[in-house]
């Protein structure tokens, strides 16, 4: 899995049509918020899901922390593919492994002012049981652990690249104009947007997409 564009939060099926269209290879649908407020419906989302033309793909973004619960929400939604951004405890993440083993499971490394060292060692004790991270950042004012729009400490990310031994997924304030240097800089595997790429009526802006995915290709394709 190498070379990745998801863009996060579809809400409707003309708006993942479009982002199939330009080029976005992975659309992440999160559902069963914190916050009780979805973008979508749970019925819309499995039928957008299953309407998604390969090798594009949905992938299910949950804060959901138990493993049986996961396996079965991905199986009701028909997605092959989980994007984990709850404290899941790491005997969770291998019973994930054990009850779903199918199942393409990523976990989120949230990145604060001074956790890098509590990162580095939560990636050495459950890379086996996972298949990529994605790092995102922390919003000390609403505690929210993904889609704040906010940057992070890109050195943070890069260290973690280094230091795992699955493929990361780089994700936190990206947009068009920085997600070339953020390649560059932290070499990821695969790259995520959200907020990023919304216009002011809140749907994804077909031309911010379509300069996003044309500045992933070029930086990914720069990469030595």
């Amino acid at each position: 899995m190498e070379h990745l564009v998801q863009v996060a939060g579809i809400i409707d099926a003309d708006e993942a049509s479009m982002l199939c269209a330009e080029g976005v290879d992975w659309l992440g649908f999160p559902l069963r918020l914190p916050s009780g407020k979805d973008d979508i419906s749970e019925p819309d989302a499995t039928k957008i899901i299953a309407d998604i033309p390969p090798p594009h793909a949905g992938v299910l973004i949950s804060y959901l922390t138990d493993a049986e619960e996961v396996s079965a929400f991905c199986a009701e939604l028909g997605v092959t593919a989980v994007q984990l951004h709850g404290d899941v405890p790491a005997d969770q993440l291998r019973k994930l492994r054990e009850i779903h083993p199918d199942l393409y499971v990523l976990k989120s490394l949230v990145v604060r002012e001074d956790n890098a060292e509590e990162l580095l060692g939560l990636v050495d004790e459950v890379a086996d049981a996972v298949d990529m991270f994605i790092t995102d950042t922390y919003n000390p004012a609403t505690g929210g652990k993904g889609a704040t729009g906010l940057l992070h400490d890109w050195s943070v990310s890069a260290e973690l690249v280094r230091r795992s031994p699955k493929p990361l997924m780089m994700a936190g304030g990206l947009n068009p104009d920085n997600v070339a240097d953020a390649i560059a800089q932290v070499r990821p595997a695969a790259v995520d947007a959200h907020t990023g790429l919304e216009g002011p009526d809140g749907r994804k802006d077909r031309m911010k997409v379509r300069t996003f995915v044309t500045e992933a290709r070029r930086a990914f394709g720069e990469l030595r």
